[in-house]
């Protein structure tokens, strides 16, 4: 079925929005300014950046009460029609709660990461989330999988060790932190078992409701944002080594060093801004393709947002070229297409069906295509 104009601009704000979120998170992480004690150092601050992303969602829910007041105004029951407002507001936000903590802890957790290692591997390991998900799924949700998805998710555990072999080998070649690139990596990996309980719960507890995509993306930026600032009270006094609290106080946060680099650099500014803006977005996009087309075209659509940040990732020299990545991302894609029921195994069908044969298509519905209420992200 062809797509409407409307599902068109929502998958174009996706790809656009998401890309330009990592890239701004690791574009501000690049940057060199003097902090509160006059010393230049990279901008390391991942539990501010998580603040400022949380503002982005926390946006979403003023623009759905801008919406909602003025097609309330019109009173020709547009506002349970129009794609910004139209749903169930007949609900507790308290459900968005716990949901909002894993995403909370996921995001700080994975920009800890992204501060250590390449972007566009940032983008590819996230999709380790499949393979927890399928798991924690069986675990919890008592779901059976079968043949097709087991096999996607072999071929996703294989395409990551072909990203990590991949980044072994680039930070040799670029002369980084062997350490620091290891460690990013598996932070951003242990961050998909947050994510993938984040969908667990969901399913469980929030997939019934029919929210609104801005209201709950702004619900679930609040929790967030009294969570992250919460958490950032101790973390202000708890001390590190580098990478860890590569900052004047040489703790896990300071919130004031951040605010004075911040207030000392334009770029970064500007970095923080569009991070801030291109979250509100991307969550709002995702959540409404999930909701307006599936969770399948989601994820190819973050698909074609890891190739973007490739893309820019080498064009602007942050990372050299290894093909072991475009193999491992090849991988990678088909083990998520497997397991998704998307494009791979469809043309398999084609194939058999050429060739004579049939392969019956498979009614259960997976996790990952229920995911209405989720929200990314990211990381």
């Amino acid at each position: 079925m062809a797509w409407t104009y409307y599902q068109k601009v929502l998958a174009i704000v996706m790809v656009v929005t998401g890309s330009l979120n990592t890239l701004s998170v690791k574009y501000a992480d690049q940057q060199i300014v003097p902090g509160q004690d006059g010393q230049p150092r990279h901008f390391n601050h991942p539990f501010v950046q998580s603040s400022f992303m949380f503002v982005g969602e926390m946006s979403c829910l003023l623009l759905f009460k801008i919406a909602f007041c003025y097609y309330s105004r019109k009173m020709d029951g547009s506002v349970d029609s129009m794609p910004l407002t139209k749903g169930s507001r007949i609900f507790s936000p308290f459900t968005l709660l716990l949901p909002a903590l894993c995403d909370m802890f996921a995001t700080s957790i994975m920009y800890v990461g992204l501060n250590m290692t390449y972007a566009s591997s940032f983008q590819m390991l996230r999709g380790s989330v499949i393979v927890f998900t399928g798991m924690l799924s069986v675990a919890f949700l008592e779901r059976k999988l079968g043949g097709r998805e087991w096999f996607g998710i072999s071929l996703v555990i294989q395409g990551l060790v072909l990203v990590g072999l991949s980044d072994f080998i680039m930070m040799h070649d670029d002369k980084v932190s062997t350490n620091s690139i290891i460690t990013g990596d598996l932070l951003i990996i242990c961050a998909q078992v947050i994510t993938a309980t984040q969908m667990v719960i969901e399913e469980k507890y929030v997939a019934g409701y029919d929210i609104p995509a801005l209201q709950a993306a702004g619900w679930e930026g609040i929790f967030g944002f009294v969570g992250i600032c919460l958490a950032m009270i101790p973390l202000n006094y708890i001390h590190a080594f580098p990478p860890f609290a590569d900052n004047a106080r040489g703790t896990l946060e300071a919130t004031i060093d951040a605010l004075v680099q911040i207030g000392n650099s334009g770029r970064l500014l500007m970095a923080i801004i569009g991070m801030t803006i291109s979250i509100g977005f991307f969550n709002f996009a995702g959540l409404s393709v999930t909701k307006e087309m599936s969770a399948t075209t989601r994820m190819v659509l973050d698909s074609v947002r890891t190739l973007v940040v490739w893309g820019f990732s080498l064009i602007f020299r942050w990372q050299a070229f290894h093909y072991l990545q475009l193999i491992g991302f090849a991988v990678l894609l088909t083990g998520m297409s497997c397991y998704n029921n998307v494009i791979v195994p469809q043309l398999f069908r084609k194939l058999q069906c050429r060739l004579g044969r049939h392969w019956p298509p498979r009614d259960e519905e997976n996790i990952v295509n229920t995911l209405a209420d989720s929200t990314e992200e990211e990381q």
